[in-house]
């Protein structure tokens, strides 16, 4: 049995993000600027168009800097345990505030891992609706970010979270 996936642009006052789902639902969440939109055709399946729906939905709020009413169905199965784990620890994190590596470490009972929950923001498949830019390097610096440094700071700023710039 094959997978159903498809992708879809989602157009933004900050640029074109390209969405991806599969039979699960999104599944991955592209930066503008990030992979060739050209070639991106929505298939019409019921299913992933209310996701797609969702999805722009939930990402226009956060791009206002307003807190989603609901989230699309995500598939953070590319991740490994602790992955899911950092990834569905980031959901917590309320708009506008951030959290250190180790803090999110911490919460998982797994306080020497703040290395490895950086690693895993990298990983982050789905950025900006799982937040980990809300995710900051000790003392509130801005740390790495998988969109780059010009995208954390800028969402950040969208939400009003205090940081110190690199």
């Amino acid at each position: 049995m094959t997978a159903m996936t498809s992708a879809a642009t989602i157009g933004t006052q900050h640029g074109t993000f390209v969405a991806h789902f599969n039979d699960i639902g999104l599944k991955q969440l592209d930066f503008p600027g990030r992979g060739d939109t050209s070639k991106v055709k929505p298939k019409s399946v019921g299913l992933t168009k209310s996701w797609l729906t969702a999805t722009a939905t939930a990402l226009e709020s956060l791009l206002l800097g307003q807190a989603p009413r609901k989230l699309p169905p995500l598939d953070l199965s590319v991740g490994t345990d602790f992955q899911q784990s950092v990834w569905t620890e980031l959901l917590n994190i309320p708009l506008g505030q951030v959290h250190s590596y180790s803090e999110i470490a911490a919460r998982l009972a797994k306080p020497r891992a703040a290395r490895a929950v950086g690693s895993a923001c990298g990983a982050n498949p789905i950025p900006v609706i799982i937040p980990c830019h809300r995710v900051m390097a000790a003392h509130r610096r801005i740390g790495g970010f998988s969109g780059g440094p010009g995208w954390k700071q800028r969402l950040l700023r969208i939400e009003g979270a205090e940081f110190v710039a690199d």
